[in-house]
């Protein structure tokens, strides 16, 4: 099979490419470059958009033997991830910018040219595993399985997909690119949001949409208890930073429960105020009908929940067994059966 090898610059998906060739196939190497200013090198860059990324990527390729290019999809980043994650924000929504990521650049740009140009599949260097069907399933290495940012990819998208690496731990990952002769073997992984090389998430935000100054009230008496510059600088479930003028009355902290950017209010109260047992979400995968039994999973690096799951028109309903403390609007909920995904959606709406 042709296969086009998606090349980080890290050691995952060095190792990815590496196995693909193992495996027998055509594989292409290509870098995807996502930012308009790259930063030279990943001093103080947190991601997979450097220059330094990019000349990582092609030694792996030339120490593979394999054809390598770089493909400039800073213009579509900017549209697609960028700029939908500042206006997720500014009306209040907390998103995962790796799931619209994944989604729109990596399983669909990626995907559609190299499917155009005759390759059969696109090889990444997720954690996560698909058996013959196309059924994705959890990595192996519960530590680093990344099915949950994956778990919004259409059929036909995981279908041409290839995750070599499901079936390893990431020590075994790392043991493997260095016996290789990878120079990406101890290369530390990348983390945060690829974009924000500082990781000042609410200092970029400001740049981008501009100061928004409103109160901050309590949820039971609507007393004003302080200001704030941005309702973009806040996230369901914070904590930390509210710089409140007083304490809540029984001592305990309080946390933001809800953010409203037309009246650029937010909202705070107990942790108990935070507890949620219903999800909607939009933009849903969801093959299934009827009522599903299932396990709800929130957060990337969260626990699971149990559930039950039904589609209501466009819309995915979900009711939780126990609370989840914490979830806003703008995440992606991704459901399970033991490690196997059956679908998940973008949380439009939550409930107590």
């Amino acid at each position: 099979m042709r296969m086009l090898a998606a090349m980080s610059g890290g050691v995952d998906s060095a190792v990815a490419a590496a196995r693909a060739v193992d495996a027998g196939h055509d594989v292409t190497g290509v870098h995807l470059a996502l930012s308009r200013s790259p930063e030279s090198d990943r001093t103080g860059a947190r991601g997979c958009c450097t220059l330094e990324d990019a000349r990582d990527a092609r030694r792996a390729a030339d120490v593979l033997g394999i054809p390598f290019y770089v493909w400039d999809l800073a213009e579509r980043f900017e549209t697609e991830v960028i700029e939908q994650f500042v206006e997720s924000y500014a009306a209040g929504r907390t998103p995962n910018p790796c799931v619209r990521c994944n989604e729109r650049i990596k399983f669909a740009a990626v995907l559609d040219r190299a499917l155009a140009l005759g390759f059969d599949a696109v090889v990444t260097g997720h954690h996560a595993r698909l058996d013959p069907d196309g059924t994705l399933r959890r990595s192996v290495d519960p530590a680093k399985d990344q099915s949950y940012v994956l778990g919004t990819l259409r059929p036909e998208q995981l279908t041409a997909a290839r995750f070599p690496l499901g079936d390893s731990t990431k020590a075994q990952v790392r043991r493997e690119a260095a016996e290789r002769g990878l120079a990406v073997a101890d290369k530390p992984d990348s983390h945060d949001i690829c974009f924000i090389s500082s990781g000042d998430t609410g200092g970029w935000l400001r740049q981008r949409i501009g100061s928004r100054p409103g109160p901050i009230v309590d949820s039971r008496t609507g007393q004003t208890l302080g200001e704030h510059d941005g309702t973009f600088a806040f996230t369901v479930g914070q904590r930390r930073g509210l710089r409140l003028g007083q304490p809540a009355p029984d001592g305990r902290p309080r946390y933001v429960l809800d953010i409203s950017p037309v009246t650029s209010t937010v909202t705070v109260g107990s942790a108990d105020e935070l507890d949620i047992r219903r999800l909607v979400a939009d933009r849903a995968v969801w093959p299934h009908e009827g009522t599903v039994s299932c396990q709800a999973q929130v957060r990337a690096h969260g626990g699971v929940v149990a559930a039950q799951a039904e589609a209501r028109g466009d819309e995915l309903v979900v009711t939780l067994a126990a609370p989840v403390r914490g979830t806003a609007a703008g995440q992606a909920v991704v459901l399970y059966d033991g490690d196997r995904v059956l679908g998940g959606g973008h949380i439009r709406a939550t409930a107590g």
